[in-house]
């Protein structure tokens, strides 16, 4: 009888697997996301208690101290262990340290482009308990000197390529009492000073911790910064607790200590620099670090630095699809792609092009407190729900009216979350496990982000300003976006800001900027519908001029509509779906249209110029 008893539960327990599998063919994957989920909440929860606080640069020391001579990154002809890069971090912090007088817990914004020093210059603030302030190297003017009022720094470092951008707003800086500091040997510009010099000088021996001892987990670790719809860059806080969450994407993602991978998305953005170098730090691997995207050198690259993981956004996986095909473009060692905003049908060319590599698409906000991974690899998908995930951060998708621009109520005054399959907007539960820190200096951002009796009187949610789509077995999907701001090659831009810009172009009276989609193509472009003054033509030159000096290429309207009125609703706000429903085929739109040409300058829109963005043969 007992032999029957356990030969019946033998039988059971080999015949579970097969069970669990038939009713949920991801149990595996499932169980291994858990598995990995659970280790990284044993490891935060003794970050949170350990004293002194544990950061990524204790991670990254501890990496020197176990594997000094490993490659830490390598730059185009040149290569630096993980030795040689602490003591140049280390030489470093003690020049910024001598030249500024900084202490723990002052901002020093950084404003480089993608090169070693960047690097260096972060963990040499790390090191002093600095926080820093990654400026995106494409801004100038107003936009640059919004980005010190809202989070006090007092110095500013620059790299020597970007002297013009800095001495344009240097002196409202130095009026500010701004010390400005450029990597340079040579300084003839009166109100700045030389680092290098100072650098090459400064010991390389460690520093002592003693320096960022107060520094804990909530403490701020960096602000990186991302439109909004006022028109200047909001400066998201990033604390030590979220850093190292996004450190650990990589570890979901199954990222190995052997591997390589490559980076050539802006370390100023948080899929580069949290995701990628972090990440990287994290993992205890090599980096190969690019200045820049670019598809013909893409595998080059990946095949001469054996590199085995890459990062990518939507577009830049579609770009690599456009390159005309090659006899080795399965010729790589890259077995993982880990990333955001990847379309369902380039999803499927890439894999069938370039060969079996792990695709592992995410999805989240640099701000936000919510995030998702397709662990499973479901083609189109951004992430599946887990269990886990959901006890631990509670979220829900609601419905939205994009009309009235403001989710929809019942009788009751709370929200209506959507049934599986339907669209709605992605809010998540504002807690201890799932903070939002906001914008600095900029309640008002901060606060039209959370969102108050959701679905009980005193509850508070964060606004993700997406709008999402969950399917029957749990997988979820992006649907598009709310709001005044528009995504384009990887960027988020603020159509108050482009229409600004607009607006100091002597012949316009009004603007409307907002984006309209591009068959081919992820997110959507920049349009603007402009009305000009009166007994005034429209000035194509100054406007592109004007563009070219003030606006990153992103965000640069590639297409004008000159409007008699512009459309506005009964409380004046500016009506921006119907515009973007028309778009811009000159075959629908009866008023002026110009289309932005490279290097020429705006320009009459022709069918003929339609036809060939439609068909793939203008590239945009």
């Amino acid at each position: 009888m007992i032999a029957y008893i356990l030969y019946t539960v033998i039988t059971g327990l080999a015949v579970l697997p097969l069970l669990l599998y038939l009713r949920n063919p991801y149990f595996l994957k499932d169980l291994s996301y858990a598995v990995t989920a659970i280790q990284i909440g044993i490891r935060m929860g003794k970050f949170k208690k350990q004293k002194p606080f544990y950061s990524i640069v204790d991670c990254f020391l501890d990496k020197v101290a176990k594997q000094p001579d490993k490659k830490f990154i390598v730059f185009e002809e040149s290569s630096y262990t993980y030795s040689q890069a602490d003591k140049e971090s280390n030489k470093i912090a003690r020049a910024l340290s001598a030249s500024a007088q900084l202490k723990e817990g002052d901002t020093v914004a950084l404003f480089f482009g993608n090169e070693p020093h960047f690097v260096w210059l972060w963990l040499a603030l790390a090191k002093l308990g600095c926080t820093a302030s990654l400026l995106n190297h494409n801004i100038r003017s107003k936009s640059l000197l919004h980005c010190f009022s809202c989070c006090d720094a007092k110095v500013l470092v620059a790299g020597a390529d970007l002297r013009g951008a800095v001495e344009e707003v240097l002196p409202t800086l130095n009026q500010q009492g701004v010390r400005v500091f450029f990597l340079s040997k040579d300084c003839d510009v009166e109100g700045t000073e030389c680092l290098a010099n100072k650098i090459q000088q400064a010991s390389d021996q460690p520093l002592c911790p003693q320096l960022r001892a107060n520094i804990y987990i909530k403490s701020p670790a960096l602000y990186i910064y991302t439109s909004g719809t006022t028109g200047l860059p909001k400066a998201a806080v990033i604390n030590h607790e979220r850093l190292w969450m996004a450190s650990f994407l990589q570890s979901i993602a199954g990222v190995r200590s052997d591997d390589i991978i490559y980076i050539y998305l802006p370390l100023y953005h948080s899929a580069g620099f949290l995701m990628g170098l972090c990440g990287a730090i994290e993992k205890g691997i090599t980096v190969v670090l690019r200045r820049k995207f670019s598809a013909s050198n893409f595998w080059n690259d990946c095949r001469k630095y054996n590199v085995t993981v890459i990062q990518y956004i939507g577009e830049i996986i579609r770009y690599l699809c456009n390159v005309p095909k090659r006899d080795n473009d399965r010729d790589h060692k890259v077995r993982l792609a880990l990333g955001n905003g990847i379309r369902t049908d380039t999803w499927a060319d890439f894999l069938q092009r370039f060969g079996d590599i792990r695709i592992c698409e995410c999805y989240g906000a640099t701000e936000g407190n919510i995030g998702f991974v397709n662990y499973i690899g479901k083609i189109g998908a951004i992430g599946k729900e887990h269990f886990l995930q959901k006890m631990s951060s509670p979220y829900a998708l609601i419905r939205y009216d994009t009309e009235k621009e403001e989710p929809v109520r019942d009788s009751r005054g709370v929200c209506i979350e959507v049934p599986r399959g339907e669209t709605g907007l992605l809010v998540a539960k504002i807690g201890e496990r799932a903070p939002f820190s906001g914008y600095a200096k900029n309640r008002q951002q901060t606060e039209k982000k959370k969102l108050r009796d959701v679905f009980v009187k005193g509850d508070l949610y964060f606004n993700s300003g997406d709008l999402l789509k969950i399917d029957s077995e749990g997988f979820i999907y992006f649907q598009d976006r709310i709001g005044d701001t528009f995504r384009w090659k990887g960027e988020n831009v603020a159509t108050t800001e482009v229409a600004d810009h607009l607006l100091m172009v002597d012949c316009f009276e009004e603007a409307n900027v907002y984006g309209v989609k591009v068959p081919g193509h992820e997110g959507r472009i920049g349009m603007a519908a402009l009305k000009l003054k009166e007994n005034m033509d429209f000035d194509s030159k100054a406007t592109y001029q004007h563009v070219k000096s003030y606006l990153p290429s992103y965000a640069r309207p590639r297409f004008i509509r000159i409007q008699d009125a512009l459309a506005v609703t009964g409380t004046f706000k500016q009506m921006k779906v119907k515009l973007a429903e028309e778009g811009f085929n000159p075959a629908v739109i009866r008023d002026p249209l110009f289309y932005l040409e490279d290097n020429k300058g705006y320009v009459p829109m022709t069918q003929e110029i339609f036809n060939s963005i439609s068909e793939g043969r203008i590239r945009l």
